[in-house]
């Protein structure tokens, strides 16, 4: 990188890294380093009485503060686990004539945002704080870049980091920063771990499937599109697993996950990222109902897990994720929020309401999709408590099992909680000749202009002709989910590191 884009403070720690260099100190070195406690252990086990047993710790970490006593100086460095005070002597880290690694390296080239080792002793200072007394230092890895600061202007104290646009296009330095982050991300893994051990105990098979597809199935979405050199054929990201853990179940298996990355080519915000996290699972001989009790289970038993307790407070509202949850009819919750009793109507009366409703609706739109806009608008906000919305009509639900008493619906739900979508759930198709039928009637929608309606995916309907069992199958969306029980206002928040827009080209020499 040229030097004519480096900041004053970038210039002067090169400058410093070169010094290291004429000193013959290796500001990178590839030796291990022999960490043989961590801050928070210091701190949760030390005692006066029994300090002779914390008298040879090995601590590394990043310098986050120093405070400048002349021949002492008192620092604060941040490991992986926290953060720690450490002391240190100028006479005890050079206790000869030469007083180069105190009085150069460490007071003239060691900056804030460095990575250094210490060895030493723990005691406790005079007022009260557990500190490390440094024997020995060692760099381990010299910082280029300063870290963002806290700052101050009109009487506010903010941190830079609190930009949107830095945090998640910068999550290292968010991390370094704000190090509390990491526990976002750490109760994310709790989560997906109890979602694992739950399935795992009762018998399910962890699975992988494709994320290169043929075709772009299972989900009603657009896909990414790329090309495969050597085949000489498109080929896509996948939208979803389902198809493809279906054929398992063709195959014999009866129950099988997968926590799947899924691809859509489509708009961001705060409930969407273009790749995201789904677990999806499907149970031979099992239905919608059945999946309705299984998913309060689990979902109970994951806000357990990662909270203690199954409340969790999201934009100043309690919600609770003991079981059992509400259930209502999709067509039911039309009419209690619209007035509308839409249960009977073609697709140009739905138009006609949705006209009334003032829903922007075009003739690529199909009575399914326009079903979906009503709900979409003036009824799943209304949901904040865990909801199942059952009983779709046929034309939402191209890969369903129709309804077992009522024609003109399907066995599905979804769940509902604080008016947002996190599970998706069916009774699943098993009639191959019904889902060619499905198929067909998408490809129309596509023709028309539908740009998120399904491919007809021959391979999966043949895999049908060998026989399905009759199967229950859900999605659960993993992010969402973590929104909720880490109460995070946007799904950037739970992802390590979220789409963005490309940078400037005069911010990538910043």
């Amino acid at each position: 990188m040229s030097n004519v884009h480096l900041s004053e403070q970038e210039q002067i720690r090169r400058e410093k890294l070169g010094d290291l260099l004429g000193l013959g100190i290796d500001p990178y070195p590839a030796a291990l380093y022999p960490v043989n406690i961590y801050s928070d252990i210091i701190k949760e086990q030390f005692s006066d009485e029994k300090k002779d047993e914390m008298a040879d710790v090995c601590v590394a970490g990043r310098i986050m503060s120093v405070r400048d006593m002349g021949k002492a100086n008192f620092a604060v460095i941040q490991d992986p686990r926290g953060r720690i005070q450490i002391y240190m002597k100028r006479d005890e880290i050079c206790p000869g004539e030469d007083k180069t690694l105190y009085d150069i390296v460490w007071k003239k080239c060691m900056d804030i945002g460095d990575i250094i080792g210490v060895k030493g002793y723990v005691f406790r200072t005079k007022t009260g704080e557990i500190s490390i007394h440094v024997k020995e230092f060692t760099v381990l890895s010299k910082a280029l870049k300063p870290l963002p600061v806290v700052k101050e202007a009109e009487g506010h104290t903010f941190d830079a980091v609190t930009d949107p646009e830095f945090k998640y296009r910068q999550r290292y330095a968010d991390l370094i920063i704000n190090p509390s982050l990491k526990e976002v991300f750490v109760k994310r893994t709790k989560l997906i771990n109890a979602m694992r051990d739950f399935l795992n105990a009762n018998g399910a098979l962890e699975v992988d499937t494709p994320v290169l597809q043929s075709i772009p199935g299972g989900a009603a979405a657009r896909p990414f599109i790329t090309h495969h050199n050597a085949l000489d054929i498109p080929m896509y990201l996948r939208i979803a697993n389902e198809l493809y853990l279906k054929r398992l179940i063709v195959g014999g298996f009866d129950w099988v996950y997968e926590f799947s990355r899924n691809f859509r080519n489509e708009g961001m915000d705060r409930t969407h990222n273009p790749e995201f996290t789904v677990l999806e699972f499907y149970v031979a001989y099992k239905d919608y109902l059945w999946m309705m009790e299984t998913t309060e289970q689990m979902l109970e038993k994951s806000a357990l897990a990662v909270n203690g307790t199954t409340t969790v407070m999201v934009n100043g509202r309690e919600i609770d994720f003991k079981a059992p949850y509400k259930r209502i009819s999709m067509f039911k919750a039309i009419e209690e929020h619209t007035g509308f009793d839409i249960s009977r109507m073609n697709e140009e009366q739905i138009r006609s309401i949705c006209k009334q409703l003032h829903i922007s609706v075009d003739k690529t739109m199909g009575k399914g999709k326009m079903i979906d806009e009503i709900f979409s608008e003036k009824c799943e906000h209304h949901y904040i408590q865990p909801t199942f919305i059952t009983d779709y009509p046929v034309e939402m639900s191209p890969l369903t099992k129709k309804h077992r008493a009522t024609p003109g619906l399907v066995e599905r739900f979804e769940l509902m909680v604080n008016g947002k979508e996190i599970a998706n759930a069916y009774s699943e198709l098993n009639d191959p000749l019904d889902q060619r039928e499905r198929f067909e009637e998408q490809s129309k929608l596509m023709e028309r202009g539908d740009d998120e309606a399904m491919f007809i995916d021959h391979d999966f309907l043949r895999a049908l002709e060998y026989g399905m069992p009759p199967t229950s199958g859900i999605g659960f969306g993993i992010d969402r989910i973590c929104m909720l029980l880490i109460n995070q206002p946007s799904i950037q928040d739970v992802l390590l590191f979220p789409m963005m827009r490309p940078e400037k080209q005069e911010e990538e020499h910043a």
